[in-house]
């Protein structure tokens, strides 16, 4: 975002609710009063809700934005927001050797090519919240999973904390709600030597966005409650709970916080890889993380990855 803009959102999102005259934004801004009509334009058609007022300029649904100075300050240097991108997890994985932080937040407004696991589209538009965290964890790959759990565990309990919705984990990481999927996360790992160098995790949640349809069994929190909510809240909530989560790593911890929020386990599941399906009862999620079924033949398999549909 040029200067001067972020210079009158900040303006804007500082008042409090307030209306802001052109002329303070004017000067604090050093544009003409013209310079600061375009700025505003741009900023609306980007998709930031402001009112023209008698008095001003309003910031309408200031909880919504997501740039970094609306954050608390210990976070405000890991969060990297983009009005539309790609996908959050291409434009993380540019700029991750840039020296950015241990679990920096790349989001993006919209999303125009985004994926899910086995590289299904994902659909991102206005109001949902897209991003993927940049993590740099001490673990060789083989624990990497940990990260996926311990992230899905914790937005679940977010969610759960603050609107009393029971949202479960399925597995490997999906949130559902209502037995429709909520949030869907995707992680990708670049190794150095015996060590993760950088794990990615990207994270897709329906917040205030209309994501139902015939083809997709999904929902918001939007739809859930009949009432948009903050997603920086979310966020906020999220973060912080999610880097307390990882500052050791114990498998067996991670698991457990999981197993606590699953939807899977004791339910029949379809799971799909690359080229094979398993059908059966999901009895246990080890601890490596693999998904335990005992299918119609009485055979019981550990199944690594795939898409987990419940019957």
């Amino acid at each position: 975002m040029p200067d001067k803009r972020q210079i009158i959102l900040k303006a804007l999102y500082r008042s409090e609710g307030e209306p802001v005259s052109g002329v303070k934004i004017s000067e604090d801004a050093g544009i003409s009063r013209v310079a600061v009509w375009k700025h505003i334009k741009a900023l609306k058609q980007a998709g930031v809700e402001i009112k023209s007022l008698p008095k001003g300029y309003k910031l309408q649904n200031a909880d919504n934005l997501l740039y970094p100075f609306c954050f608390p300050p210990h976070l405000q240097d890991k969060i990297f927001y983009f009005p539309e991108l790609d996908s959050t997890m291409d434009q993380a994985r540019k700029i991750a050797r840039q020296g950015v932080p241990h679990a920096s937040c790349v989001i993006a407004e919209i999303q125009t090519a985004s994926r899910g696991r086995l590289n299904r589209p994902w659909a991102s538009d206005r109001g949902g919240l897209w991003f993927t965290l940049i993590l740099k964890p001490d673990l060789p790959p083989p624990l990497g999973w940990t990260m996926n759990f311990a992230a899905s565990a914790c937005m679940s309990e977010v969610l759960a904390g603050l609107f009393d919705l029971d949202v479960r984990v399925k597995w490997p990481n999906d949130l559902l709600l209502n037995g429709r999927k909520l949030s869907g996360m995707l992680a990708e790992i670049e190794t150095r030597a015996d060590m993760v160098n950088f794990l990615f995790l990207g994270i897709g949640l329906n917040v205030n966005n209309e994501p139902e349809s015939d083809q997709y069994q999904a929902i918001s929190l939007k739809t859930a409650l009949g009432k948009s909510v903050s997603r920086k809240q979310i966020l906020i909530r999220f973060l912080d709970l999610f880097e307390s989560r990882i500052k050791s790593v114990d498998p067996a911890r991670i698991i457990n916080q999981w197993k606590d929020r699953t939807a899977t386990i004791g339910t029949e599941v379809r799971v799909q890889t690359h080229n094979q399906v398993y059908e059966g009862k999901a009895l246990d999620v080890d601890d490596t993380g693999a998904l335990i079924v005992k299918s119609r033949d009485g055979i019981t398999r550990k199944i690594i990855y795939g898409d987990c549909f419940h019957s």
